[in-house]
């Protein structure tokens, strides 16, 4: 278990890097030319590439068992943490109450973006639980 929440963690925080740098360039780069769906269109595809990439990592380097349970507390330790940083970022550097983060979310956007965050912290669940090369 301790092996899950620790790559949980890492795993998390080095997408939460990724992810905050892909969203300044998506925001301030991509939507001004092309839109805000255009540019969150452009944004998942990256995000999830590199969820797949950091997730199996973590699994490989902190050696997290090919067991659902733990695989489970891996996925869940990192919702939780995502749920938890994106309410801090909104309110800190957007001013964002938490109602006007869970509104955010109706937009279609905002919707595309929730899931690939879900399936992301899904991915530990099937990295690695398959056939062994």
């Amino acid at each position: 278990m301790k092996s899950a929440v620790f790559a949980g963690t890492v795993y998390f925080l080095i997408l939460f890097a990724v992810g905050f740098v892909m969203g300044t360039i998506r925001v301030l780069v991509v939507a001004p030319r092309t839109g805000a769906l255009a540019a969150t269109l452009v944004e998942l595809p990256v995000m999830l590439v590199a969820g797949w990439y950091f997730c199996r990592w973590a699994i490989r380097r902190w050696q997290v068992p090919p067991l659902m349970p733990t695989r489970w507390i891996m996925a869940l330790w990192f919702l939780a943490l995502l749920l938890i940083f994106e309410t801090f970022l909104g309110a800190t550097l957007f001013g964002r109450t938490a109602a006007e983060q869970w509104v955010a979310l109706t937009t279609l956007e905002g919707l595309l973006g929730m899931t690939a965050q879900v399936a992301t912290a899904l991915l530990p669940l099937f990295v690695g639980m398959g056939a062994r090369r």
